[in-house]
């Protein structure tokens, strides 16, 4: 298995040192994150009052890998809309497992309905 993707909701854990972030700390090297979730992640750095440039700079600082979401991610994650309706996934949450699958890596959230999800992803719940 690749490397750790964190969701939005992970990487803010550990942003915000919440209940789970020592999990997210722990799989951080090495760790990747789509470009669609480090823009949510942030947007709601900036929506607390962080300003842009200190959200960018914190966020910059971390040892993850950014990746693009091209056409291809775009695919996969409409691929994933249809068998994670139920769980009312987001675009965001879908890039996340989308890069996870085409990465065979873990998928790192706080979104406890993932675990009900089949997807051909390990996912890992920072907050069970």
């Amino acid at each position: 298995m690749g490397a750790a993707v964190l969701d939005a909701s992970a990487l803010l854990a550990l942003v915000h040192h919440e209940r789970g972030a020592d999990l997210v700390l722990h799989h951080l090297p090495g760790a990747q994150i789509s470009a669609v979730n480090l823009s949510e992640v942030l947007a709601k750095l900036q929506e607390a009052g962080m300003p842009a440039d200190e959200a960018q700079a914190a966020c910059g600082l971390l040892p993850i890998t950014v990746r693009d979401f091209g056409t291809e991610e775009a695919q996969g994650a409409a691929d994933l809309r249809v068998p994670t309706r139920h769980a009312r996934l987001s675009l965001g949450d879908r890039a996340c497992l989308q890069l996870a699958k085409a990465e065979q890596a873990l998928a790192i959230t706080a979104d406890r309905n993932w675990s009900k999800l089949d997807v051909g992803v390990e996912v890992l719940v920072i907050r069970p």
